[in-house]
């Protein structure tokens, strides 16, 4: 089995914590929102870039030699991502049509019959749902899923640059800028700022980047725990620094990719820094933090209405609705995500439904 890099699993639940930070601050009464928090819609980037690394990690040798069932590698990721989104989706359609019956409302645009066949397939970031609707966050899972489809393009390149993980990496960020600059101006509007439309091109670029700092990784980039500790803290303080700064968002990400790289090197040079249990928990959750945090902040929202109180939050409510997704995130992952991935692999271990011959190749990623 591939190396265990825990660093990356707690930076998982930071990388969410941030989006939800994006989501929740407007909802602050009377105090402005920093740079930081302003920029947290890069956390979606930041798991781009940590699902192209992981999936290297544990694929892409199998790949090349030829070990690699393309079948038992998409069971594994729907195993991973599609039953909690379909638990979150059937909770709110059922609030949906509670709502209507009572006559109330869920919100302006959270229900539209005709985005939810595209939301059922995972395919509503591929510019074939009508408007963003349901569980809005979901669209980044709809974008990995194009990521996982289109995997073995990704394998293949890295494979074939896998000795040359300098000019991996100069390539795919020329890709990432050049992407960035020509998408700006051909849309109006930035690739960061995709969602429904265009949240399957927006992975492209971060996963490939995650791909080429595998291949850096894998080449021994950090050689010593001193090092990979210097340098993580100085990609912490580096992505902190430009997005409280306002940087350009091509900037931000490319801290991202010298982060991930510094954490993994933390586990390989045998350092224990960000391996302990609650780190690794929260990161183990994270999935669930990300997928249930709008249905929570609609909920709370909608209580909190009862209250007498409107659009925004006095500092102690706002911290009950930022904290509270997390044991809430909890569980949902031990009542359904955990649950339901362990019964499919289960079943796959079996052969079924992708047959006997591949279902050795199941990973746990």
């Amino acid at each position: 089995m591939p190396l265990d890099l825990k660093p990356l699993t707690a930076l998982r639940f930071a990388a969410a914590m941030w989006v939800v930070s994006f989501h929740y601050w407007p909802h602050l009464a009377g105090v402005g929102i920093p740079g930081l928090v302003a920029n947290g819609y890069l956390g979606v980037e930041l798991f781009f870039v940590l699902s192209g690394f992981i999936l290297s990690h544990v694929y892409l040798e199998g790949f090349g030699e030829g070990r690699f069932h393309y079948g038992s590698f998409l069971w594994a990721r729907i195993a991973r991502v599609y039953p909690l989104h379909i638990a979150v989706l059937a909770g709110l359609g059922v609030l949906a049509v509670a709502a209507t019956a009572a006559g109330m409302t869920l919100g302006t645009g959270l229900v539209n019959w005709a985005a939810l066949p595209a939301n059922l397939l995972m395919i509503h970031a591929w510019g074939l749902a009508p408007a963003a609707a349901w569980n809005h966050p979901s669209w980044s899972i709809s974008a990995e899923w194009f990521a996982y489809l289109s995997f073995p393009a990704f394998a293949w390149v890295g494979w074939r640059v896998r000795d040359r993980p300098q000019l991996a990496v100069i390539g795919v960020l020329i890709l990432l800028f050049g992407l960035y600059i020509a998408f700006d101006a051909l849309a109006g509007f930035q690739l960061t700022e995709a969602t429904y439309k265009w949240g399957a091109l927006r992975i492209v670029p971060c996963f490939a980047y995650g791909v080429a700092i595998y291949l850096l990784w894998r080449s021994g980039a950090m050689q010593t725990r001193m090092q990979a500790k210097v340098w993580s803290a100085v990609f912490v303080a580096m992505a902190v620094a430009l997005a409280q700064a306002d940087a350009p968002d091509a900037a931000i990400v490319t801290t991202f990719g010298g982060l991930i790289l510094a954490l993994a090197g933390l586990t390989s040079t045998g350092s224990k820094v960000l391996s302990g249990r609650i780190g690794v928990y929260l990161g183990e959750i994270s999935y669930s933090v990300y997928m249930v945090c709008f249905p929570w902040l609609l909920m709370f929202g909608k209580a909190t209405e009862r209250l007498g109180y409107d659009k925004t939050l006095p500092l102690g409510l706002w911290v009950v609705l930022f904290l509270g997704v997390v044991p809430l995130a909890a569980v949902a992952h031990h009542l359904v995500e955990r649950p339901a991935r362990t019964f499919l692999r289960r079943w796959a271990s079996q052969g079924f439904p992708i047959g006997a011959r591949a279902r050795n190749a199941i990973r746990p990623a």
